[in-house]
């Protein structure tokens, strides 16, 4: 069994094979955007789900659902580069990074948790997921990133960018599946995202990870209230959120990065065209 569910692309544009040939790696080909996003009508959406389900529904939720569905519109964003060439990926994961506090020395470290078919998945069903992983990663109770913590925290300084180049080589290049090594499956999913706004920061770009093998990475701004001029020539007041886009240029570029814009904006300015009428009462839902 694989470590990724892949079919290789074959039908690629010769500027697509150009950039292959120009960057090797992700260390090079970075690509920086950003899209300020009005969400007002977001930010009702959310409150009219708080108090009809009960459920902490947030920005981060409606993101991580339109990020699935944008590598389902967008599958180009959806791929994995192995020995030069592309490969499609079968399922859109959405990786969050979550902030905790290392229980013995008192640093703040990064986790995360992976939204798999976040296009599938109903905002109920992504709200539970992020409580869930976000109660065990904080309270040490994932035991597969614990271990993986821990077993970081054992190799010297000086050998783990060597270790990471060859854990990326065996579960990506070469597409193994090792977690009878105990190494996870598909750690970090197809795209990254990460909300620095919860730490009041408004816009801040992301460095791409090379050996996470994810080509665009996605971080939220803090939502701020600024002057917008409408299409009537008007002045109002909007609240509006950044999203600081990095990406890969060997996969990805400036036609791709408008045509996902252009949905994401649709998308937040219709939020129950999009996500959905609000379900009921609060229900169980297995995670």
């Amino acid at each position: 069994m694989p470590n990724v569910a892949l079919v290789h692309k074959s039908r690629i544009s010769s500027f697509r094979r150009l950039a292959l040939g120009t960057w090797r790696t992700t260390k090079d080909p970075t690509v920086y955007g950003t899209l300020c996003l009005e969400v007002d009508k977001a930010l009702a959406y959310i409150d009219a789900y708080r108090a009809k389900t009960g459920r902490r529904l947030t920005l981060a939720h409606l993101m991580a659902r339109a990020v699935g569905r944008l590598l389902v519109e967008m599958p180009d964003a959806n791929t994995v580069v192995r020995f030069g060439r592309i490969y499609q990926r079968t399922e859109a994961s959405v990786f969050f990074q979550v902030a905790m506090e290392d229980p013995e020395t008192g640093q703040i470290d990064l986790s995360g948790l992976v939204v798999r078919d976040a296009d599938k998945r109903s905002l109920t069903e992504i709200a539970d997921a992020f409580d869930k992983a976000a109660r065990d990663v904080r309270a040490g109770k994932d035991e597969e990133k614990e271990k993986t913590r821990k077993s970081l925290g054992k190799i010297p300084g000086w050998l783990i960018g060597y270790v990471l180049d060859l854990v990326s080589f065996l579960t990506y290049t070469l597409n193994l599946d090792l977690r009878w090594a105990g190494l996870p499956k598909d750690p970090f999913g197809s795209v990254m995202v990460t909300n620095v706004g919860s730490l009041g920061i408004e816009q801040a770009w992301a460095p791409l990870v090379p050996y996470s093998r994810v080509p665009l990475i996605i971080a939220m701004g803090a939502v701020v209230k600024e002057a917008v001029v409408s299409d009537d020539d008007t002045i109002r007041i909007a609240r509006r959120m950044r999203l600081c886009v990095t990406f890969d240029h060997r996969i990805l570029d400036g036609a791709h990065a408008a045509k996902m814009s252009k949905l994401v904006k649709q998308w937040f300015a219709d939020p129950y065209g999009f996500f959905g009428e609000i379900p009921g009462a609060r229900e169980e839902v297995s995670v």
